[in-house]
């Protein structure tokens, strides 16, 4: 059972890394799987888990807080019932087991959901993190997507603050301290395949190391 947890700043590519490190080591890549698998244990649509997902956005917590998309069809004829959208708490605790649930299976390589920290403590299991300077990765996104410097500099701004809110509100800690990561690896200025070449021979040495303790 192989695991390796992928954490990454907006833009520094993680969601090209992550499947490709899964291909090298055969493994599943898990990352839209996660809200999809809390929204069946919560009983709410994938929308709302989706919504929910990351962020700590008191406004979007209230709108989406609400009422949940998905009916209940156990309750057979009659008016519509509707559950109510978890609150954060509920919904971190919801997404935590399904990350033990994942490790606990036959290995993935996992993008996000502070799974370094969840599973912090999972035997063999490598965690990751890729960054590189801001400017570097405002440079990709604007190369890859096409976009504006302002739009790129907005989204780099928004989507770092809101994973940052997640650790920080959940976890009491900074998701960048070195402390939480086997790796830290700049996957924008150095070459990609360089990039998955090194994660996956620390997956595999990792491995090698824990069956040759066991």
């Amino acid at each position: 059972m192989t695991v390796v947890t992928i954490s990454a700043t907006f833009g520094a590519g993680g969601s090209e890394v992550g499947p490709a490190v899964a291909d090298a080591l055969g493994l599943p890549f898990v990352d839209r799987a996660i809200p999809m698998r809390v929204a069946e244990k919560l009983g709410v649509s994938i929308a709302d888990a989706e919504a929910k997902d990351e962020t700590i956005s008191t406004g979007l917590t209230r709108l989406i807080s609400t009422m949940a998309l998905v009916p209940d069809l156990a309750a057979g004829a009659g008016p519509i019932e509707y559950n109510p959208v978890p609150d954060e708490r509920i919904f971190r605790e919801q997404t935590e087991k399904v990350l033990h649930e994942i490790a606990e299976g036959s290995g993935a390589v996992i993008l996000g959901r502070a799974a370094a920290l969840v599973l912090g403590e999972v035997p063999g299991a490598l965690h990751v993190r890729l960054d590189a300077p801001v400017a570097a990765r405002l440079a990709h996104i604007q190369r890859e997507h096409g976009l504006t410097r302002q739009r790129a500099e907005r989204l780099i701004r928004d989507n770092d603050s809101a994973r940052e809110a997640y650790v920080r509100h959940f976890y009491r800690c900074k998701m960048n301290e070195a402390r939480h990561y086997h790796l830290i690896i700049d996957s924008v200025r150095l070459p990609m395949s360089t990039v998955i070449s090194v994660i996956t021979d620390a997956a595999q040495a990792l491995g090698d190391n824990r069956e040759s303790v066991d």
